[in-house]
């Protein structure tokens, strides 16, 4: 029985796929019958007819394809940019109405910052006026250097006024120098923790006022005041905490069981889900080819051939159900 072929994006071009593309970028062209279970090459632009001959298909240069495909990306990208554009200029009359309409002095429950300086402006403020405690998530991965230098004065000034500061980083800042490195220099109360997966980037302010990102690139973000909001952001703050490993002061291991380590059982998960290695590469903040390593590995530690046997060894193993 012929195997069906399953659909997917050209960055996670299947293995017969390779292979046909492959061949005929050796030979010059392939027969269109040899190209029956990976119609992906010809979606994708990868194949293409031969006039003079139309039993046979010519493969494009991966020098001529990839920019093409990358321009494609970009053509995607702005898009959603535009998008992004026309709803805020379709709700920014209402945004002006609501702020009308509100009685005198009263600060806005909901406030939309557009642009990096007006979305820091805000930030700063509410770093002045915190008397008590600062929560912060911090997605991604390691953060450079000079944002850790431009965040320094600031979060230090925070402590030395007697404020706690609590922060949550995904799993791939764990061992990240410059971020260790700052937290040693940091003087009060400041303890950092790591969980394989964190939410969008989330600052709370004594439970009075939260950010978070309102557009993918973050050159839109809420300001946050309603009391009822801000406890939600807050209480789901603590209740990541408490699932995190602790990171500083001091460093909890990261034990693994039975050779599956916790980044395995998490990428376990993922997989069970029906993600691809790009998306759980972006849900565990690492990139594609770390994600495939683990998955490499797993596969290894479990006897997997393949990606389905693999979803369905990691179903009869159990390590889902392990405890952490």
């Amino acid at each position: 029985m012929t195997q069906e072929h399953v659909p997917h994006t050209v960055e996670e071009l299947c293995e017969a796929g390779v292979a046909v593309y492959a061949q005929a970028l050796r030979d010059g062209r392939i027969r269109s019958a040899d190209v029956e279970q990976t119609p992906c090459l010809v979606d994708f632009g990868l194949l293409h007819p031969d006039l003079d001959d139309m039993r046979w298909l010519r493969p494009t240069a991966p020098a001529t394809a990839l920019p093409r495909l990358l321009r494609s990306s970009q053509e995607r990208i702005e898009s959603r940019r535009q998008r992004e554009s026309r709803l805020m200029a379709t709700f920014e009359p209402f945004i002006a109405l609501d702020a009308e309409l509100a009685s005198a002095g009263e600060i806005p429950a909901i406030t939309v910052l557009d642009g990096l300086e007006r979305i820091n402006a805000a930030i700063d403020r509410a770093m002045v006026d915190v008397t008590e405690e600062f929560l912060a998530v911090q997605p991604g991965g390691a953060r450079p250097p000079e944002t850790l230098a431009e965040a320094f004065p600031r979060d230090q000034a925070i402590l030395s006024r007697g404020c706690r500061m609590r922060t949550l980083y995904q799993h791939t800042t764990r061992h990240s120098l410059p971020v260790l490195a700052y937290f040693e220099r940091l003087e009060g109360d400041a303890e950092a923790r790591s969980l394989d997966e964190v939410t969008e980037r989330l600052f709370v302010f004594d439970r009075t006022v939260a950010f978070i990102p309102a557009s993918k690139d973050r050159s839109l973000a809420l300001e946050i005041r309603h009391p009822s909001l801000v406890e939600y952001f807050a209480t789901a703050f603590w209740r990541l905490w408490q699932l995190a490993t602790p990171m500083w002061p001091q460093s909890a291991p990261q034990p693994s069981e039975d050779g599956i380590t916790t980044r395995q059982r998490a990428i376990a998960g993922l997989l069970i889900e029906g993600l691809t290695d790009t998306e759980i590469a972006t849900r565990l903040g690492m990139n594609v080819r770390t994600a495939r390593v683990h998955i490499a590995k797993l596969a290894a530690l479990l006897g997997s051939e393949s990606r389905a046997q693999l979803g369905y060894l990691i179903g009869q193993s159990g390590i889902l159900n392990r405890n952490r």
